[in-house]
Order: C-alpha cells, then sequence, then structure tokens
C-alpha cells in the first residue's frame, strides 16, 4: 500500500485547534482542582455564561457558596473578595468548556453541511460531540460529589473525569494523523505496534492512579523519594480489608502503587525506544516512541519534585499537563505504527 498523502487544510487546521483547546481544558482542570477552586460554583446552570455582574449578584452567589461543606469545613473565615478569588477560575473553566463545544459543534455543522466531511468522519466527530457534553455533565457530577458532605470530590469520579477527556484529546489527535500522510514503519511493524498498545494501556492506568493520588491528596502522605516511610513499602499501607481496598481508597497505598506503575511505564518505555534502533524500525517510526520514552522522564522527574515539594500547585499542574503530553506522543507512535498493515 502506498503512503497516503494529503494537504493540509481546513478541517485539519480546526481539528489541531480543537485538540490545542481540550489539552488547556486539561491544564485549567488541574490548576482549578489544586487551587481549591472547583467548589466554589455549587450550581452547575450550564445554560448560564455570564458571571455575576451586580453586588446583589456576587452577594447571593456568596451566600450559596456559604452553605457548602468548603466553606464551613475549609474556608469558614473567607469574605467575598476572597470568594471572588476562587470564583474567577472555576468560571474560566466551566466558560471555557462551553467555549469548546461551541468551537466543536458549529465547525462541524458547517463542514458537515458544506460535504468537507466523509460519511466515517461525520460520525466520529458526532460521537466525539457526544462525548463531549457527557464530559461535562460527568464534570458536575464530580462537582457534586463535594457539595454534599465533605469539601472533596470523588476520587473515582475525579479519575474518570480525567480519563474521558484524555480519551477526547487522544481522539482527537488520532483524527489529525488520519489526514497526515502515513509512511511506513520497518520491518518488525506488527511487533511494535501491540508494544506500544501495551505501554499505552500501561500509561492510561498510571495516569488514572494519578488522579487518585490526586484526590485522596495522597502525594501530602510520605513526600520523599526513592523510599516511604523508611522503606520501600510504607507501614500504614494495609490497614484497609480486605487488602484491596488499600489499593483504591488508602492515601499510602495509592501513591505506591501510583509510584510503582510509573517506575514500570519509565523502565518499559525505556527498553521499548532502544528494541525501536535494534529492530530497524525506520526512523519516522521510532522518532514518536523516542519521544514518548523520553518525555516519561520529564514526566517523572515532575512527579517527584511534586512529592518533594510537599505539591506545590505549579509542579502539579505541570505534572498532569505532562500526562498529557504523555498520551499525545503514545497516540502518535500508535497511529504511525497502525497506519499501514503488512
Amino acid at each position: 500500500m502506498t503512503a497516503r498523502s494529503r494537504p493540509a487544510d481546513p478541517v485539519t487546521t480546526w481539528l489541531v485547534v480543537c485538540a490545542a483547546i481540550v489539552a488547556v481544558m486539561v491544564a485549567l482542570g488541574g490548576w482549578t482542582r489544586l487551587t481549591g477552586s472547583g467548589l466554589s460554583m455549587v450550581e452547575w446552570n450550564p445554560h448560564h455564561l455570564l458571571p455575576p455582574l451586580s453586588a446583589a449578584e456576587w452577594e447571593e452567589a456568596f451566600a450559596l457558596y456559604r452553605a457548602s461543606p468548603q466553606f464551613r469545613l475549609v474556608n469558614a473565615t473567607m469574605d467575598l473578595a476572597g470568594f471572588q478569588g476562587i470564583f474567577w477560575l472555576e468560571y474560566v473553566h466551566r466558560l471555557w468548556g462551553r467555549l469548546i463545544g461551541l468551537a466543536f459543534a458549529v465547525p462541524l455543522a458547517w463542514f458537515a453541511w458544506r460535504g468537507l466531511l466523509p460519511a466515517p468522519l461525520t460520525r466520529r466527530l458526532a460521537l466525539l460531540l457526544l462525548l463531549g457534553a457527557a464530559q461535562g455533565a460527568l464534570g458536575w457530577y464530580m462537582v457534586a460529589s463535594g457539595l454534599i458532605d465533605r469539601p472533596e470530590v470523588s476520587p473515582a469520579r475525579l479519575a474518570a473525569h480525567l480519563l474521558l477527556a484524555l480519551a477526547l484529546f487522544a481522539a482527537l489527535v488520532w483524527t489529525v494523523l488520519d489526514r497526515l500522510p502515513v509512511t511506513a514503519g520497518g520491518p518488525d511493524r506488527r511487533t511494535a505496534r501491540r508494544l506500544v498498545g501495551a505501554l499505552t494501556i500501561l500509561a492510561v492506568i498510571v495516569v488514572g492512579w494519578g488522579a487518585l493520588v490526586a484526590g485522596l491528596k495522597a502525594g501530602l502522605v510520605h513526600p520523599t523519594f526513592p523510599l516511604m516511610d523508611g522503606g520501600l513499602f510504607p507501614a500504614d499501607g494495609l490497614v484497609l480489608a480486605p487488602a484491596w481496598v488499600n489499593a483504591v481508597e488508602n492515601p499510602a497505598a495509592v501513591q505506591y502503587v501510583h509510584r510503582v506503575l510509573a517506575l514500570t511505564l519509565l523502565a518499559c518505555l525505556s527498553l521499548a525506544a532502544a528494541w525501536a534502533h535494534l529492530a530497524r524500525l525506520s526512523p519516522a517510526a521510532r522518532r514518536p516512541l523516542i519521544a514518548a520514552a523520553a518525555w516519561a522522564w520529564v514526566q517523572a522527574g515532575l512527579g517527584i519534585s511534586t512529592l518533594l515539594s510537599g505539591v506545590a500547585i505549579w509542579l502539579a499542574a505541570l505534572h498532569q499537563t505532562g500526562a498529557l503530553v504523555l498520551i499525545g506522543l503514545l497516540t502518535w507512535s500508535l497511529h504511525h505504527l497502525s497506519g499501514e498493515r503488512e
């Protein structure tokens, strides 16, 4: 099969922009969570675009917030000015999500009307639009879990929200790559596809456990590396019964599992990049895999730095954004190796 060659066009440019604004959304979401801003807006109101504009509207929004667990248990001394400080970040986060919907839906309808989208692509993009709407609903479902009796969102819902965002980003990246030239990957392309596919699954699992770490604030316990509590496994890592529950609910054990999975991914990606040279994959096929392996080292460094810093907000935000970069690079590698069949 010959390589497909397709010049950049408005549809491709639009998809690149959509992928970029989804990436910004993920970064905004991380920053919102880390600053405690995510629970400042206690109503969803997806049809409302404007923030409070008058003193009376601000007082009404602040009164709603004062009834929330976060105010009562964490921010009881906060005044209106402090509330506005956390409100604006969450407002921008939600507004950005609505803008993503418009930036995706309006051009999609226009391109489809003009006949610029093949039927399979139209169906795929319509599905992504529906998943984007579901992501908004899932975001509120996550926030609502922190408005009942505890000022913390459900770690499981947080993980689901983050993983769906990464899936949408990866799907957009894949769709962009579908519209670019595809070249052969070398004699061991089938083996490489399976290897990168397995590594991508492992990376998703690592990110999912990272979300549990964030939701449980597990990065604040045992902020040392490489040991935890002076040993390879923390003494408080098995305090829940049955034992497996610790891996998803015990902060010490959750952090431990995330560490082990992340280091395993780092080692496997490094070995895979070395294997790509030995297997004589084409330079074009090796490039994204090597980039993913190199970035895994950066991501590990960000994770360790975040831990040792006591979860400094800017480092934690970079670490979450780094997960998006890693998923994007693995998507690039997998797409390249899947682009042609023997």
